[in-house]
């Protein structure tokens, strides 16, 4: 086989391998700042599928042009240098959109995110102008063209598949994110430089590797204030960091960094915010604190840490999908308890396993602003249902943005259409508790409870009696098969910005 032609298949695997292994870390450049919903991930994948059919026809246009192993090394090293500068170029965008998220306005937001995307476009175009450049330089007859076409398309789609499989389980989860961009830019200018036999352009891959070398540093930009960041992971669902504030208060920020998560409070287990809602919410059914709770989506634990100061005696399961976040609550917010059962697993299969009955089910599970599908279904409140001890409740924290009710509306027809009852306690702006069971409740058994409480959550048993009221009306039933929150959550978004800008 001539040196040229193995060249060329070497090129062909290594560009299918960077094509797909740069969509995942793009998934992934854009997660800490807009969550990996099904909205983002199509997004993504869609620029990139735009991006390839954009260069196969200028690709082949080019090659007719200039049919060299040269020419298609330089649109390689190209393609190299701008995936390289990616993760670099990208932060100013990103600053933007988390400005514009936090405003919710969503012009700024939808804009942000398309110049991230664009910018991931850029190089994805160069690669995907390889392949029929391939074709071009590796057919030498008509008879053969079907042959060689084939041929190249399972060895870029060999890369392809290498490409998805050592971004997700190797390089981002070792490596991290930027240097997944970097490794995939080195791999190309390597090849392009063999192709080009060139010791000039011996540069990119040297400049690449200083690149890798360098240390990552901070995600996020630094916060003000004479706040820190005291902790900080990419975690294998999520990014993460812990600010620490000048009097000792310590917050748990996931992926965008606008909402807070978990806080911490050194010596001070009431929060003041709608964690301390479940510690009280429970005696509109029942007398006593419950026996049991299963809060589904803890992170770094605010709700289980006060429950075992005010009722040591209730056990508490905490389920949290990321172990990480586990590990920063016991060594950053004071995670602990008499009864405390830590779980590193995701809600919905972890409360499928369990055989346990609970009082109360409190679910908190979110990737800022979406709350996961499968936790807002009939099929997830019939599962509740079943593993609740009689008398029991469920209590779902519904976060959504400020004078918007849609996915609350939502939600309580959902639940609904399970339980007896629901009710509503809007303990913020931006946060909802719904209250579903199938046991008589009512503001009046939190009242009578307040007098046994210690004074200071007795005021905010009072305050959650006072706001305590039936559900909304309105809204659709949410199943397994057809639960579109994402879409939800954007068009209210963009409603509130719409009514914002009037």
């Amino acid at each position: 086989m001539p040196a040229s032609d193995r060249a060329i298949r070497l090129i062909a695997f290594v560009v299918g391998a960077s094509s797909l292994g740069a969509e995942i870390a793009a998934a992934r450049l854009l997660a800490p700042f807009f969550g990996d919903s099904t909205v983002i991930w199509a997004n993504t994948i869609a620029t990139v599928l735009v991006a390839l059919s954009a260069g196969y026809a200028v690709g082949g246009r080019w090659a007719d042009r200039d049919p060299t192993l040269r020419g298609l090394c330089r649109i390689v090293l190209a393609a190299a240098v701008l995936l390289a500068a990616v993760p670099f170029v990208a932060g100013p965008f990103l600053r933007v959109s988390v400005d514009a998220l936090d405003s919710v306005e969503a012009g700024a937001f939808v804009g942000s995110l398309i110049g991230v995307l664009v910018l991931v476009a850029t190089p994805v175009f160069l690669l995907g102008m390889v392949s029929p450049f391939a074709v071009r330089l590796s057919v030498a007859a008509v008879d053969e063209a079907g042959r060689v076409a084939g041929r190249l398309s399972a060895i870029s789609t060999l890369g392809s598949l290498t490409g998805t499989f050592a971004s997700a389980l190797v390089l981002v989860p070792f490596l991290g994110t930027r240097r997944t961009f970097l490794v995939y830019a080195l791999a190309l200018a390597v090849v392009a430089v063999l192709g080009l036999r060139d010791r000039r352009v011996l540069l990119a891959p040297a400049a690449v590797l200083a690149l890798i070398a360098l240390p990552v540093g901070t995600v996020k930009d630094e916060v003000g204030d004479g706040a820190r960041v005291v902790w900080e992971r990419e975690t294998e669902y999520q990014y993460a960091r812990v600010v620490e504030a000048s009097d000792g208060e310590r917050t748990l920020e996931l992926n965008e960094g606008q909402a807070i998560h978990s806080i911490y409070r050194p010596g001070r287990w009431l929060t003041g915010n709608y964690w301390d809602e479940p510690l009280v919410l429970p005696f509109a059914t029942r007398a006593q604190p419950p026996r049991s709770i299963a809060i589904l989506g803890g992170a770094a634990g605010t709700v289980a840490r006060s429950y075992g100061r005010f009722f040591p005696r209730t056990r508490v399961d905490l389920v949290e999908i990321d172990g990480e976040l586990l590990e920063a609550g016991r060594e950053l917010f004071d995670l602990r308890g008499p009864d405390l059962h830590l779980h590193s697993d995701d809600a919905r299969p972890w409360l499928r396993r369990t055989d346990r009955d609970f009082d109360v089910l409190f679910v908190d599970a979110y990737r800022q602003p979406y709350i996961p599908f499968y936790l807002t279904t009939t099929e997830f409140f019939e599962l509740c249902q079943d593993r609740l001890a009689p008398g029991g409740m469920v209590v779902i924290n519904v976060g959504h943005p400020e004078e918007s009710d849609e996915l609350e509306r939502v939600l309580t027809r959902t639940m609904g259409s399970v339980f007896r009852t629901v009710l509503r306690d809007p303990s913020r702006p931006t946060n909802t508790q719904l209250v579903a069971t199938d046991a008589p409740a009512s503001a009046a058994g939190i009242e009578r409870a307040a007098a046994s409480l210690p004074p200071d959550l007795a005021a905010t048993a009072r305050a959650t009696a006072a706001r305590l009221a039936p559900g909304l009306d309105g809204g659709t039933v949410y199943t397994d098969d057809k639960a579109p929150v994402e879409w939800l959550v954007d068009s209210s978004i963009v409603d509130v910005a719409a009514e914002g800008e009037r």
